[in-house]
């Protein structure tokens, strides 16, 4: 199935929303099928809309480079490439074992008067959800007689009141939110880029990489595949999983610096100088109380480009707008899990982890955008901007198959690579091949790579 000269309207709300001209989305097609239709929104459409507006970034930004009007080739976008990379986490296998995607304590769980859903895969909150509803062991029948005898929003404040993540299930969709939003613009031009190679249209742009989980370090694979020199930045007392590093880590380096300690921060300091780009993934308030808001880089670094990401939107009530939360706890808030729910009212999940992913391809065209047009931009995102344009479009040009539950092959798009985890079975990007696997969490120096 092929999908030409049809303009494609969740595509087009995309580009839209990152500023782009119209004109350009008539030069999109889409080939094949996948299948990210099942349920009640339109996964399939955001899936590809985001991806295509990421190509289309891409080859805006590589027109510029090239001296050239904002102009682009035709991009073709492989909706089966798509929805593989979609479930990347799914398809990871490390050293031939499956990748451990949610732990025992993460899930639904019902309460006295409702759902829960909670996220305990970092050892640190599921020690806090186990000390917020006295838990006798960290055990699934534990957890599921204490939330049975409260309320969903008591476990819920509990959760938060102790550094833990649970969420009432929502019965009704959040309030609308942007799904991109430039906050700022310095007027300062940010280093001037000459001509980059064919399809890496990001080549020697420096990348601070402050994200984690799959988002924000989506956003920054990408930028790393299609060229830039992307180091992440991590505080040595919160480790990553190492599974999801190893699905998210292509493209990058990783290092470990203590900002309480004077002389990493001197490191970061000089790495922030001479970087092009900082993309943050840690909620609002977490950076500003060490110096390093979006607000405090753009002042002291007017010609960066900034991309903060964070789960409930700037917009969000307090006191959710500062709170912590990931894809699976935005779509119980947000309710999409509601919405998704079985014929005996289980709360249900969308066929992929569509707001992280989805976000993540929408930070990597921001930034390319802005580097475009000359960087000193602030951008914000947020997965409950993404979740809230999914359950109010996007719309999508009709597939052949109809957008349901068209199956498709994910092995041509699947690779085995070397890392430093063993030999990785991983999802290829839409976007072409990675270099070679990532490094270990944490083992690389903080040092940008020679331009």
């Amino acid at each position: 199935m092929a999908i030409g000269g049809e303009r494609d309207g969740g595509t087009a709300q995309a580009w839209e929303a990152l500023g782009g001209a119209p004109e350009l989305v008539e030069r999109v097609r889409f080939e094949g099928a996948g299948n990210l239709g099942e349920g009640p929104l339109p996964v399939r459409e955001l899936a590809r809309a985001t991806v295509a507006a990421c190509g289309l970034a891409a080859g805006e930004l590589a027109a510029v480079r090239a001296g050239g009007a904002r102009d682009a080739l035709p991009l073709v976008v492989h909706e089966a490439a798509v929805a593989t990379a979609f479930v990347s986490e799914r398809h990871l296998r490390v050293a031939g074992r499956p990748a451990v995607t949610f732990a025992p304590l993460s899930g639904f769980w019902r309460a006295a008067d409702g759902w829960v859903r909670t996220h305990a895969n970092y050892p640190h909150h599921e020690a806090a959800l186990v000390r917020a509803l006295g838990l006798p062991a960290p055990t699934p029948e534990a957890l599921r007689a204490a939330v049975a005898a409260r309320t969903a929003v008591e476990v819920q404040e509990l959760a938060y009141g102790a550094g833990g993540l649970a969420v009432a299930v929502a019965r009704r969709y959040g309030d609308p939110q942007p799904l991109v939003e430039t906050v700022r613009t310095t007027g300062q031009r940010g280093r001037v880029l000459g001509a980059a190679p064919p399809g890496r249209p990001v080549t020697g742009v420096r990348v601070l990489d402050l994200t984690r989980v799959i988002a924000g370090p989506v956003a920054t694979r990408t930028l790393g595949l299609l060229g830039a020199d992307v180091l992440r930045i991590d505080p040595p007392g919160l480790p990553e999983a190492d599974d999801a590093y190893a699905d998210t880590g292509f493209g990058k380096r990783s290092a470990l610096l203590d900002l309480a300690r004077a002389a990493d921060r001197a490191v970061f300091e000089g790495l922030l100088a001479e970087a092009d780009v900082v993309v943050t993934g840690y909620r609002p308030g977490a950076l500003e109380r060490h110096g390093f808001g979006a607000g405090d880089l753009l002042e002291r670094w007017p010609g960066l480009v900034v991309a903060e990401l964070c789960a409930w939107g700037w917009r969000a009530p307090q006191p959710w707008a500062g709170r912590r939360g990931f894809d699976s706890l935005v779509q119980a808030g947000y309710g999409i899990a509601a919405a998704c729910a079985g014929p005996d009212g289980t709360p249900g999940v969308l066929p992929a982890q569509a707001l992280d992913h989805g976000t993540g391809y929408l930070v990597a065209a921001g930034v390319m955008r802005a580097l475009a047009g000359g960087g000193g931009r602030g951008l914000r995102f947020s997965l409950a901007g993404t979740g809230s344009w999914l359950v109010r479009g996007p719309a999508g040009a009709p597939a052949e198959d109809g957008g349901g539950a068209a199956r498709y092959a994910a092995e041509p798009w699947l690779r085995g690579t070397g890392s430093g985890y063993g030999v990785l079975r991983h999802a290829a990007s839409p976007f072409g091949e990675w270099a070679g696997g990532p490094s270990r969490w944490g083992t690389d120096p903080a040092v940008w790579l020679p331009r």
